[in-house]
């Protein structure tokens, strides 16, 4: 954590963005990402340099509903104050939900219990309209929903997920406590899955719903899902689904918030 002057205040704020224009959330040198872009809007109002630290890295096309991010500002500032003034700066693809303020120790990444995610499959026609599909994988196929729902139970609770991700991360280790797993209908326009977990790995989610699709179209047994987890040789997941279906949608830093949970579908188009 870096030091503060006493004067400076931390606040929690939670972002809202539309991936599709950022090269992902971090700092890239040349590329617009959703970090840069927050930072400069932050640093024009404070009049010095700022950082922010955020709950999660969101890759290239992922969008977020819940992203948030701890930062500090000189004490002048209010959370209500901060929120609409960085909503008056910030480009269009990009607006703070909320900005509250927080203990001057907190963590937006090393304060987090777990993250959640959601991601969406089209497989309607309603889904292929040019003000759905871009936020969704808008697939021409029937998936059937026993299979992705057995699918999903497979990977709740604690396993390795090396087969399920781009890359490891060698100084935390492969596993994963998955809490939630499971597909719910998206209006009649195709599946929804929302899964929850304490850590995901670089391209986790997607790994996992492009092999759950492969199942629920007949492509691979529903057995290759827990083989995988157990980490059988010669057994690769499927191609990961497309980063346009994937939103972060929630970050948990207490118990509670398990019961105030909010839906994608209170905030997303169609």
């Amino acid at each position: 954590m870096e030091a503060s002057p006493e004067s400076d205040r931390r606040f929690r704020l939670t972002l809202q963005y539309d991936g599709h224009a950022f090269r992902g959330w971090q700092v890239q040198p040349g590329e617009r990402t959703v970090q840069q872009v927050v930072e400069a809007a932050l640093g024009r109002l404070m009049d010095r340099e700022t950082t922010v630290v955020a709950a999660g890295r969101t890759d290239r096309g992922v969008h977020a509903t819940g992203q948030v991010v701890s930062t500090l500002a000189s004490s002048r500032w209010t959370a209500q104050a901060l929120e609409r003034a960085l909503n008056a700066v910030l480009p269009d693809d990009v607006r703070v939900a909320a900005a509250d303020e927080v203990p001057l120790d907190f963590h937006a990444r090393y304060d987090a219990l777990a993250r959640g995610y959601e991601y969406r499959v089209g497989t309607e026609p309603a889904a292929w309209s040019p003000f759905i599909r871009r936020w969704c994988w808008p697939l021409a196929a029937a998936l059937a929903p026993d299979a992705l729902t057995a699918a999903a139970r497979r990977f709740s609770g604690t396993h390795s997920f090396r087969a399920f991700a781009k890359a490891g991360q060698p100084e935390r280790g492969e596993h994963c406590t998955v809490v939630r797993a499971e597909w719910r209908e998206w209006h009649g326009r195709g599946h929804v899955f929302h899964v929850v977990a304490n850590r995901f790995l670089h391209h986790m989610v997607r790994y996992m719903v492009g092999t759950m699709v492969d199942v629920a179209r007949g492509r691979r047994p529903l057995d290759d899902v827990a083989a995988l987890l157990a980490g059988s040789g010669g057994l690769e997941t499927s191609p990961p689904a497309p980063p346009e279906g994937l939103f972060l949608t929630r970050v948990y830093y207490t118990h509670n918030e398990w019961e105030a949970e909010e839906r994608i579908d209170e905030v997303l188009p169609g």
